[in-house]
């Protein structure tokens, strides 16, 4: 005999009041991952970074919070959460001020830097405390649901709101936005968000935390100096460092009473390919966006607050996706459900490959419809299955292994498929041979420095013929990434359906 579902604590009003203020610092973070995107053209006029300055301007962000996140979510479950929360939403407003004002691309790079340090220490105490908040399966999948709906939808309206501003005013303005906004999140957090923690969290091993940024930051830096630079001594120097690093982490947490990490979570399949889907699907799909809007504005010719709106498609539909969630997870069940969503995914991205050599924009539009409702339902479940894996005092830990893995699926997204497409792009280019020295470096840097510097006509078409022929195929790349995260998700994750899942907890 099935004895009936176990009683939860039901979420009331405040609990869901307090998911808005959660979701309005996820979008802020998500938003100022891809705010800089319509920027490009503006701040490359204005502080003149090269290519390699304008990647790092693009993804030290994520590059800095993908190596933080583990410690500082390890941190938040220890000394509390909202406080965390609190204290880093101060910092990311300060840090904000700095980057609106930063006169060089330097500057830029070391402010953008300083906004991952602030943003590490609020997205896994956003994450943990939704998981905190709501004791019930159906209404915790729901939250994250609305949660990943701010990741998602904030980061693809990054580029809208970037664009809004643009329009009147100069490029610094995409962060000075960060600060009323934040407080906000100030003054609503300390009203309605409760605090939490583990109660028996050890301390913070801080060897443990120097080796998982040791792990990470290296490998990122050898990928990302492989693809944009060539292969070197540093690239097998540093990947061995990371990879080393993290043989000695992993060690280490096997060995620790309390570790950063619980290693044994990577036993249970529906975690392990939840952590894989959700790095890959993010992975192409913010490698993909980060030349996107550069190709609305320098070969479709949109202004910035155009732009922004012909990207509204993927933010409506990754947002439309919380009212069918519970839909998918009661047909298909979980695993199933965000291959589904992956595989949805990835034929957006086809679509946008071949609509991008097309004349009109209802075929993109059609496309990043397509590409939205897919990453929002993989993103959501996804993220639901890795914090329900976990146990809740551990919530922190769990939070911090999801953010981590999107994080680095942003950084890597735009190292591989950013210095991929600068490549092709490249590769596209038959310069002429009577072409001066600093006209022929602006075009073989990036259509960006093309389009500032050069005059002649015939030279900015080839540019612009280079740059979408390599968005296609880097297209195609994404959408082939996309269809094994779908491939992994299906065969790895489990899929009972929601009913199944309720039935099982009950005996």
């Amino acid at each position: 005999m099935v004895s009936s579902p176990p009683a939860y604590r039901q979420a009331g009003r405040r609990e869901w009041l307090a998911l808005c203020v959660l979701m309005l610092a996820v979008v802020l973070l998500a938003v100022d991952a891809t705010v800089l995107y319509l920027a490009v053209p503006a701040l490359t006029a204005e502080i003149s970074p090269t290519a390699t300055q304008l990647l790092w301007i693009g993804d030290i962000y994520s590059f800095v919070l993908a190596g933080l996140l583990i410690p500082m979510g390890n941190l938040a479950d220890r000394v509390g959460r909202k406080k965390l929360l609190i204290i880093g939403s101060t910092a990311f407003g300060i840090a904000s001020l700095i980057a609106a004002y930063s006169p060089s691309a330097e500057l830029l790079i070391a402010a953008r830097a300083l906004l991952g340090v602030a943003g590490a220490t609020i997205m896994p105490s956003t994450l943990s405390i939704v998981r905190d908040m709501f004791e019930d399966p159906v209404q915790r999948t729901r939250a994250i649901a609305v949660w990943s709906a701010g990741a998602t939808g904030g980061a693809a309206l990054g580029p809208l709101v970037g664009g809004a501003l643009l329009e009147r005013f100069w490029w610094g303005s995409v962060f000075l936005i960060n600060v009323p906004i934040m407080l906000v999140v100030l003054v609503a957090g300390l009203i309605l968000l409760p605090e939490s923690r583990n109660p028996h969290s050890g301390r913070v091993d801080l060897l443990s935390a120097l080796l998982s940024v040791l792990a990470i930051v290296p490998v990122v830096y050898a990928v990302k100096h492989a693809v944009g630079t060539g292969l070197d001594w540093t690239v097998p120097a540093t990947a061995a460092a990371g990879v080393l690093a993290g043989v000695v982490f992993v060690r280490r947490q096997r060995r620790l009473p309390h570790p950063l990490v619980d290693i044994d979570l990577f036993r249970i399949p529906a975690f392990t390919g939840a952590v894989v889907a959700n790095t890959l699907a993010i992975f192409a799909f913010s490698g993909l966006l980060f030349f996107f809007s550069q190709y609305l504005q320098l070969v479709r010719g949109y202004g910035p607050l155009m732009a922004g709106l012909a990207e509204m498609p993927v933010t409506v539909t990754s947002i439309l996706v919380i009212a069918f969630i519970g839909f998918l997870l009661t047909r298909l069940g979980r695993g199933r459900s965000i291959g589904a969503g992956l595989g949805t995914a990835a034929l957006g991205l086809a679509a946008l490959g071949l609509a991008e050599g097309l004349p009109t924009y209802w075929g993109i539009g059609l496309a990043l419809a397509v590409l939205g409702l897919g990453v929002g339902v993989a993103m959501a479940l996804s993220t639901d299955a890795i914090v329900a894996a976990a146990p809740r005092e551990r919530a922190g830990a769990a939070a911090s292994i999801s953010e981590t893995g999107y994080e680095l699926g942003v950084a890597l997204g735009i190292a591989v498929l950013g210095s991929l497409q600068t490549a092709l792009y490249r590769a596209n280019l038959t310069p002429p041979t009577d072409l001066g020295a600093a006209d022929g470096a602006a075009l073989q840097d990036s259509l960006a420095a093309a389009s500032s510097r050069l005059t002649d006509p015939a030279l900015i078409e080839q540019a612009q013929h280079a740059f979408t022929g390599a968005m296609q195929l880097t297209s195609y790349v994404a959408a082939g990434i996309l269809v094994l995260a779908a491939v992994i998700a299906w065969r790895v994750i489990p899929s009972p359906t929601e009913t199944q899942e309720q039935q099982h907890v009950g005996h």
